[in-house]
């Protein structure tokens, strides 16, 4: 049974460094870098006992927040890229996203799985989102998967092709 609950807010303070997770913690950044497609952000999570610190690029224009984790040793997994499908929203040095349940699991070159569609249902059903929602996050999640399997599996070079170059740590 999926676990029901609202959609998941996140607050990105570019001024401030910091970001407010949905459980509304406030983290550190370490970076902020603003690009005319998108926003990047690295910060470490400290006391995490399987990642040390995560990179992410948050897309408007593809409606995706793509993140790459790094491990502590002994704790990788099988995985590239973790894609969430959200809305961005910005005013002033802050930006918002809003967490819309499917999820991409990446692994560059082989495959692109997706996750939590059980979890999206479950929020239409208990009226957490409307419908339309749950169809917009759908199309865009259909779109983010053909555009990724087209290149390969290889987030990176879908990002380019759709005019959203992106560098990494």
């Amino acid at each position: 049974m999926a676990h029901i609950h609202p959609p998941k807010i996140e607050y990105f303070d570019l001024d401030a460094k910091s970001n407010t997770d949905p459980k509304g913690l406030l983290r550190s950044v370490d970076e902020y870098r603003l690009t005319p497609t998108g926003l990047y952000m690295f910060r470490p999570l400290a006391g995490h006992p399987k990642i040390s610190h995560f990179e992410s690029w948050f897309v408007p224009k593809l409606n995706v927040r793509v993140t790459r984790q790094s491990w502590h040793p002994g704790h990788e997994l099988d995985f590239d890229f973790y894609v969430d499908v959200v809305e961005i929203s910005a005013v002033g040095s802050v930006w918002k996203t809003t967490d819309l349940y499917l999820d991409l699991i990446v692994r560059t070159g082989q495959s692109t799985i997706v996750l939590d569609t059980d979890e999206l249902i479950s929020a239409v059903q208990h009226n957490l989102i409307t419908p339309e929602r749950a169809q917009w996050a759908l199309e865009t999640t259909y779109s983010a998967v053909s555009g990724i399997s087209a290149h390969g599996h290889d987030v990176v070079r879908w990002l380019t092709s759709s005019g959203c170059p992106t560098s990494w740590r």
